[in-house]
């Protein structure tokens, strides 16, 4: 039984049609993060690769879940933000 997440396979498929570097650049830095059915959340690094992701990879990742057998299926890319404070309780 394979490990895989359909984001997993979403990016095996979005990977195809992309330069190695533009795909390591624009989802290199996405973590899957679950899955609800009718919607799956991806953490991304920063707001501006949320914004390049949705701007310029929406349809490519729209194909690439009806492709797996989840059209109508939504992304939502999170920006997940580390706390500074975490690290500061630690020094104290």
């Amino acid at each position: 039984m394979s490990d895989a997440t359909v984001w997993d396979d979403v990016l095996s498929r979005v990977r195809e049609g992309l330069d190695a570097d533009d795909f390591r650049r624009w989802f290199g830095a996405t973590t899957y993060a679950s899955d609800a059915g009718d919607q799956i959340i991806v953490w991304v690094a920063s707001e501006s690769i949320r914004r390049h992701l949705l701007t310029h990879f929406d349809s490519a990742i729209e194909e690439a879940l009806a492709a797996i057998g989840r059209a109508g299926t939504h992304v939502r890319f999170v920006v997940a933000e580390f706390d500074d404070e975490d690290e500061d309780e630690d020094a104290s």
